[in-house]
Parts: structure tokens; sequence; C-alpha cells
């Protein structure tokens, strides 16, 4: 990354795996996000749930806390497991591991459904979160939105009125 570039947070990551459009328009200031019933939800879950943990504020990214020993640990409301949840801890890792922190790995916490995932930090996990970032700067770099997902993806979505209204 350039020093120059514009930082990515856990949301562009978020974003652009589960749909490069939305990640297009999120970045063009389009964010229908805050009138989604599911999101203030996620919001409730992340506030009630581990209540003794601090954010830890990059500028770029909140992660929802981190441990001693280096293991990023990050919330979701979701009831099911996503690669989009374990790349925006990868991505977290990249950004502490930029700034000198010897990360170890993280941990995607599913307290709807008690259940968590690990996330491994290694050099396969490096390249994954570099090669992340790098799509993303391609994304919001396109001139042109990028199409639609099938509308069957689209449930639950904030911007689903922008696309299929």
């Amino acid at each position: 990354m350039s020093d120059s570039a514009e930082p990515l947070g856990g949301v562009h990551v978020k974003y652009l795996l589960h749909c490069p459009r939305q990640l297009w328009l999120y970045m063009r200031g389009y964010r229908p996000e805050g009138g989604s019933d599911l999101v203030a939800f996620g919001e409730i879950v992340d506030e009630t749930t581990f209540t003794r943990r601090r954010d830890i504020d990059l500028g770029e990214a909140r992660i929802d806390w981190v441990t001693t020993g280096a293991i990023v640990h990050e919330t979701k409301s979701s009831r099911a497991p996503s690669p989009a949840h374990e790349a925006q801890v990868r991505h977290y890792c990249l950004l502490l591991e930029r700034r000198g922190v010897g990360v170890r790995g993280g941990i995607v916490h599913y307290p709807l459904i008690r259940r968590t995932v690990t996330v491994d930090w290694d050099d396969d996990a490096r390249a994954r979160a570099l090669a992340t970032e790098t799509e993303a700067r391609e994304v919001i770099a396109t001139p042109v939105v990028p199409p639609r997902l099938e509308r069957r993806r689209c449930r639950g979505c904030s911007y689903t009125d922008y696309c299929w209204g």
C-alpha cells in the first residue's frame, strides 16, 4: 500500500466480499445503512456482548478488541459464519502488523449461535489480506458501477432499494 492511498477499513472488505457494487456505492457517498434494522440489530448485539472489552480505533478501522498475545476479536450478529467475516479479521491483522504489532491471529465470535471461528495469521493469510486490499482498491477506482448480484443474494442488504428499486 502506498502512503497516498486512501486507508481501507473492515467495512470496505466486508462490502467488497458481499457485493463489489455495495463497496463502489459506499465509496461514492451512498450510505443507507443508517436506516437499516439489520445494521441497528448488529450494533445492539455488539454493544451487549463482551461488554468488558474495549474497541481499538485505528482511524480507518475499529477492531472490536485485541487480547493479550495480539489476538484480534470480531463479534458478528450473523447466524452463519462467512468468509467475509474472516477476511475482515485478516485485514485487521494486516493493519496491526503494519503498525508493528506481532499479531498471532483472530477469532470471529457469533454470540447468537454460540460459535467461534479461528482465523490464522500466517504468510498465506497475509497474502490473502493483501490480495483483498488490492481488489478493493480496483473496485473503488473503476469509473462505472459494478453489476448488481442476483436478487436472491441481496436479501437483507440496505442497498437493495438502490439496486432493485
